[in-house]
This record gives structure tokens, C-alpha cells and sequence, in this order.
């Protein structure tokens, strides 16, 4: 059964005959009646009573006619589905996600919802290792990432920067200063997430380090923020540790923190190298990087 079989009977039924179904379709009459013989033959069914007085819906046909519509129906919307997937406004959109500040990430789906309305994202969260593994293997069709700045087998866009923040002690005398270079920083113990626990990060804190001219000691090992900070608020050696804002800065008793001068943290969208897809251009305007969503893979 093939789709103009049902689209010709359809025809001759809403025309009341051959002749002004032919016209109706700009075909010959000839190959009209020919496919809805073929369509009745292949359902073991008379679709159509055929007399000299016309032709008009046998009882089975008033039965299978709406279905026929319903099936050209459905068709169409198969078709524009597709043409919608095409244009990057329809279709699904697997993205890995990161906590951001405030309601950034939900603002930038908001504006991805105006320009693709039939878009559907489905979020992944997940350490920056399995984002990356989603992305090789084609479980995820991008991905935002920190501090990766570049992978030989993705393409990265820039989207946010973001300051960084030092948290120290609140009685230390540095946490006078509104705002902390490293160089100033030096002889104090950080805090610092061992690299495999997020490689990027660590690997931009240090290098920042070493491109202020300092070395500073190791403290005691990051746990998580919140009790790293609580450490630092109580432990009797003075110590420090630096981070990106995620649910607003921490306020904890006899914890001081500033912002760090200088090194940002960047947050960019990977997506495996090559033009973007539609769908991924609309989602890198909606992030607010619309010039990189047309920049070609170096």
C-alpha cells in the first residue's frame, strides 16, 4: 500500500468521482483509477461503487475513509517533523549540563525554547569525564565543559567567563583586601582538588600559579567546598582555596571570600568537530555566542 494509493482515493471521495479527482491532482483519469483498483486489490476490499449513474463510497469505503485521511494525516506531520528537524526548531537535543550561577543555564533554554519551539533538550549532568566519554561514543550531541579550553576531537566554543573567588581565613590579614592577586598569596598553603578529580581546573589554577611566579605549598586535600571552607574557617593554620561560583558565594563563620584578580574560569560548549548542526547553531545563539556558531573547525 503506498501513500498515493490512499492520497487517490481519498481524492476521488472528496470529488465524487475520477474525473475531478484527476484534476484535482493534475494526473491523468486513467492512472487515478488505476492505483485505487490496486489499493482495493490489495486490501480485498471494494472501496468505490462504480455505476453509469457516478461513483460514490461502497460501505467499506465510508469505513476506511477517515482512516485514510488520518494516515495522509499523519504523513504530513512526518513530513514537517522532519523539515523541522532539518532546520534545527524540532527534534532532540541531548546536551551535557553544568550547575551555573543563578538562573543562567534556564535563561539560555528559555531563549533556545523561542527559536526552536519543537526542540525538546534532555539534560545530562555528570563529572566532566563522563560528559566527554557521552560525546565520543554519541550519547550527548554537545556538551558544556569549565575550563577546557581546547580537545583534539571536539570543538569548542566559548559562552561564559566567570571570576574566580579565593576563600582564607576571615581574621588573616589579606582578607582586608577587597580583591587578591596571587602573587600576594605565595606562602600560603592551597587547597587545591587532586587533578584526576577534575583535571581542567586544577590544571588552569596552577598554571595561573606558575604564570604569577609562585608555588605556594599544598595544604590539606579538597573534600567538597562547603567543608573545605568550614576547615579553613577553623583550622589553627591559615590556609586557602580558590573556586568558581556555582549557588552564590558561601557566607560561613570566620570565612573571608574575595575575588581573584586576574584568572577567569570559561565555560564552553563542545560538540564534536565539524559544521554544527542546525539545532546546535540555534543553541549556541541562545547561549549568547552567535557569531562562534557559524566559525569553522580550524
Amino acid at each position: 500500500m503506498e501513500l498515493r494509493q490512499l492520497q487517490y482515493f481519498v481524492a476521488v471521495a472528496e470529488e465524487g468521482g475520477f474525473g475531478r479527482a484527476a484534476e484535482r491532482l493534475t494526473i491523468v483519469q486513467s492512472a487515478v483509477s488505476q492505483q485505487v483498483r490496486r489499493l482495493e486489490r490489495e486490501l480485498g476490499v471494494v472501496l468505490l461503487d462504480r455505476s453509469t449513474r457516478g461513483t460514490r463510497l461502497s460501505a467499506a469505503g465510508e469505513r476506511l475513509l477517515p482512516q485514510a485521511r488520518a494516515a495522509l494525516a499523519a504523513a504530513e506531520q512526518v513530513r514537517r517533523t522532519a523539515a523541522g528537524i532539518r532546520a534545527g526548531t524540532d527534534g532532540v537535543l541531548r546536551l551535557g549540563a553544568v550547575q551555573t550561577p543563578g538562573t543562567r543555564l534556564d535563561d539560555a533554554l528559555a531563549r533556545l525554547a523561542d527559536r526552536a519551539p519543537g526542540l525538546r533538550v534532555r539534560l545530562r549532568q555528570g563529572p566532566p569525564a563522563e560528559r566527554l566519554e557521552a560525546l565520543r561514543t554519541g550519547g550527548l550531541d554537545a556538551a558544556l565543559f569549565r575550563a577546557v579550553t581546547a580537545h583534539p576531537d571536539l570543538d569548542l566554543v566559548p559562552v561564559w567567563h566567570d571570576p574566580l573567588h579565593v576563600a582564607l581565613p576571615a581574621d588573616h590579614p589579606l582578607a582586608a583586601e577587597d580583591e587578591l592577586r596571587l602573587d600576594r598569596l605565595a606562602h600560603l598553603p592551597l587547597r587545591l582538588a587532586a587533578r584526576d578529580r577534575n583535571p581542567a581546573f586544577h590544571a588552569l589554577v596552577t598554571d595561573a600559579c606558575r604564570g604569577a611566579g609562585i608555588d605556594p605549598p599544598p595544604g590539606e586535600p579538597f573534600t567538597t567546598l562547603r567543608e573545605t571552607l568550614a576547615e579553613i574557617g577553623s583550622a589553627t593554620t591559615p590556609s586557602w582555596t580558590v573556586f568558581y561560583e556555582v549557588n552564590g558565594l558561601p557566607d560561613l563563620p570566620r570565612v573571608a571570600v574575595r575575588r581573584l584578580a586576574g584568572p577567569t574560569v570559561t565555560t564552553s560548549l563542545a560538540r564534536p568537530a565539524g559544521p554544527p548542526a542546525p539545532a546546535l547553531r540555534h543553541l549556541l545563539h541562545a547561549l549568547g555566542a552567535p557569531r562562534a556558531a557559524h566559525a569553522p573547525h580550524p
